[in-house]
């Protein structure tokens, strides 16, 4: 019984181990877009912002890139708490 309970753990363990690299793996990839890409997406970006059409023309990895996302979103948040 007592070597059925150990090996969950060493599944359960080798499992986050396997998530954790691979989710760190992910959100450390390098910028893959290619010089119009990004200007398309710096384009884009104009209406909200010229800093946030210069972000696009960074090379970013998509770990900034959602921590973005999250700034924005707790930016609305706050906006709509606000009643503004």
């Amino acid at each position: 019984m007592a070597s059925q309970s150990s090996s969950k753990y060493v599944i359960s363990a080798l499992i986050i181990i396997i998530a954790g690299f691979v989710a760190y793996t992910v959100l450390n990839a390098p910028d893959k877009r290619n010089a119009a890409e990004r200007l398309g997406d710096a384009v884009k970006e104009l209406p909200n912002g010229v800093d946030k059409a210069a972000d696009q023309l960074k090379d970013r990895s998509t770990a900034e890139k959602l921590g973005d996302a999250v700034d924005n979103i707790g930016a609305k948040v706050r906006k709509v708490t606000n009643g503004e």
